[in-house]
Parts: C-alpha cells; structure tokens; sequence
C-alpha cells in the first residue's frame, strides 16, 4: 500500500520543515488502511484496526514544503490478535526527482469488531515470502509485548539561540494543550484516530522542548508509543506526552490514560547548527527520578546509533 502527498506551507514549522507530527499522522493513516484491510480480507464478523503501539521512530532527513511524501506501508508479522506494520517515508524533489529516506516505522494494530468496539477479534493469517520472516517477526512481537508490560508497570516564534544557556527547572518549560475531540479527529465508530494523537503529542512535546531551549527546534525521534485506551468523540484531551483523556458529556466515566510516548528533539539556530542546549535542573524526588531513567534512555539510544555507524566485520 503507498500513499502520497504533496507537502504544503501549513504543514510546516518556521523553519520550513513538515512538522513530525504531521508525519507521525500520515504513517498512521496508511498503517491503518492496510491492517483494517487485512483484518476484512477474509469471511468474517467486520472489523476495523486500531493502533496498540507505535515503536520508536527516527527522523533520519528533515522534509520540506513543496516535496513529495511517498509513504509505503506493509504487513510483516500477524499474531492471534494483532498485527505488524511496516511503514518507509521518502520524500521526492518533484523538480529534480530526487528521493530520501526520512522515516521507517513499526506499527502495532489489533482488530475490533464493528458491533462492538471493546471486542478484539482473530487476526487473518500473513503470506510469508520465506520461512525466516514469520520467526523474526514471532521475536519482535514478543519483545515489544514484554516492554509494553514494563511500561504499564513502570508507569512559534523565531527566537536567538542563547549562547550560554542557563539551567531550566522542569516547571519552567513544562506545558500541557487541551484539546476538544470533534468529529474531525475520529473514526466512523467515534474514537480518535492514532495518528491525530500522535501529531497533538508531537506539538505539545514541541512547545516544550522550544521554552526550555529558546532555539527552533525539529523533532529526532519518538520512542515507542503505547495506546492504552481508545479515545472517544466528546472528550476532552490534555497532553503531557502522557495523553489523558476526560469524558466531558459522562460524569459516570472516570479520567484516564490513553497514550503515552517520549520525543527527543534537536535545538537549531537560525544557521541551522545545534547550539548549546540548557541543562535540566529536577527539583522534586518524582523528576529526579525522571531524569536519571531519562539519562538512561539517552545513553542506550547513544550507543545503539554509535553500534549502527560501526563497520561490519
């Protein structure tokens, strides 16, 4: 399956690069066109796929406004109840013709029947073009179950870079955006698309990481996102890259938590270098604790891309 789309100014930041929730939304939607496709492709009760999980994603080439994003989405791995998602973003110099890589992500679907969204159906089986692929994708389908359980567990304007950054406490950049689910942002079945969640995160990850930084900033990478819950029609968001959703018509319903992720971003002066970024001073117990797992994730993400740039023997 291949999608294509023509980039245009209001996809863009004001550095004239497509925002990456703007493609976070675009992998979505052809992630989501092929599984609800598969889960139907065989006799059955109709169903339609919603996203689980989203592993981590890489920005490797910044796109921009009047290119080409060709988004090319395909099945790699089917459980009982669930399905892979391989999804690669080019993007096309229609002047010169010119294409790059600028993403590659996974996705994680299961199928929910249509008479009932809460019910998870039985996922078709795929057609494997060699035996390897169907164990390969059997170890990641147990890898990423293993971190989700973990995880549950565990649970604008251009600005002069500053030279010299001072420190930043955590309450200084930290933010939240609300935003009022319409009929826009959802399915025919009334909840919201995973892709429309994913660009919200990406803008409210963005605004705070421009006030800590006080530079443009684009975004690097997104861990693996998890879709707790599905969020309805009619309920009101606030986004910490923790994503809550709160019934706003039913008082019978409780506030809970629907996604959560970790952006990384990359602070650029207005000559495109990464100047300085502030240091992070935590305050209480709850954002040491933050920092040092935060610190953490940084160092493994270092070396995996260190290990990537090695030659192979």
């Amino acid at each position: 399956f291949q999608l294509l789309r023509s980039m245009r100014p209001d996809d863009a930041n004001v550095a004239s690069n497509v925002h990456g929730g703007t493609i976070l939304k675009m992998i979505e939607e052809a992630g989501a066109i092929l599984s609800t496709r598969h889960c139907n492709s065989q006799n059955g009760e109709l169903c339609v796929a919603a996203l689980a999980r989203v592993e981590r994603t890489d920005f490797l080439s910044p796109m921009c406004i009047g290119e080409v994003a060709h988004v090319s989405a395909e099945i790699t791995y089917t459980s009982k109840h669930s399905v892979e998602v391989q999804v690669n973003v080019l993007s096309e110099n229609i002047l010169t013709g010119a294409k790059k890589l600028t993403n590659k992500a996974t996705l994680w679907y299961v199928p929910l029947s249509l008479k009932n969204v809460d019910k998870v159906l039985e996922e078709p089986p795929a057609v494997y073009s060699r035996q390897e692929q169907e164990e390969e994708g059997r170890k990641r389908y147990e890898a990423q179950k293993l971190e989700l359980m973990e995880t549950k567990w565990r649970n604008g304007d251009i600005v002069q870079p500053v030279l010299n950054p001072e420190p930043n406490t955590v309450s200084y950049s930290q933010s939240s955006l609300i935003h009022l689910v319409g009929p826009s942002d959802c399915t025919l079945h009334g909840f919201v698309h995973g892709g429309v969640t994913m660009k919200l995160m990406d803008e409210v990850a963005g605004i705070v990481a421009a006030r800590h930084c006080k530079t443009n900033i684009v975004t690097a990478s997104v861990d693996a996102i998890n879709f707790h819950d599905k969020i309805r029609k009619g309920v009101s968001m606030e986004i910490k890259v923790l994503v809550d959703a709160d019934p706003v018509v039913d008082s019978s319903k409780k506030r809970y938590q629907a996604a959560s992720a970790f952006f990384t971003y990359v602070s650029l002066s207005q000559e495109g270098r990464s100047p300085p970024v502030p240091q992070l001073v935590p305050e209480t117990e709850d954002e040491k604790k933050r920092f040092e797992e935060g610190k953490g994730r940084y160092l493994q993400m270092k070396a995996k891309r260190q290990g990537h740039a090695e030659p192979q023997p």
